[in-house]
């Protein structure tokens, strides 16, 4: 019987594939918004100028920790592998250990 994800987060590759996308999104984000505060700048329109440098501002942070949990999944993804290919050895060491006697 074969394990049939129910959502897109069930398992860390997918997880892995939609943090890439988010980040992407936020850097095609981060683009529009640095236009869009230059364009304040030209209109001497400082009010909207502070408000999209907060955007920015909000949009750094939430990249950074967005690369952050893609680190972790990373190192989550590394110890899942570690850990299978432990117990792929310890089957395969009792597999032969029963096969010699």
């Amino acid at each position: 019987m074969s394990y049939r994800p129910e959502t897109p987060f069930d398992s860390i590759e997918d997880t892995h594939q939609y943090i890439e996308l988010l980040l992407e999104t936020i850097g095609e984000v981060r683009q529009e918004v640095d236009a869009d505060i230059e364009r304040a700048v030209r209109n001497r329109a400082e009010r909207r100028e502070q408000a999209l440098r907060l955007v920015a501002h909000n949009l750094s942070r939430l990249e950074f920790h967005i690369k952050r949990s893609r680190r972790i999944l990373n190192d989550l993804r590394l110890l899942r592998r570690l850990l299978l290919e432990e117990r792929a050895s310890a089957a395969t060491e009792r597999g032969q250990g029963t096969a010699l006697e």
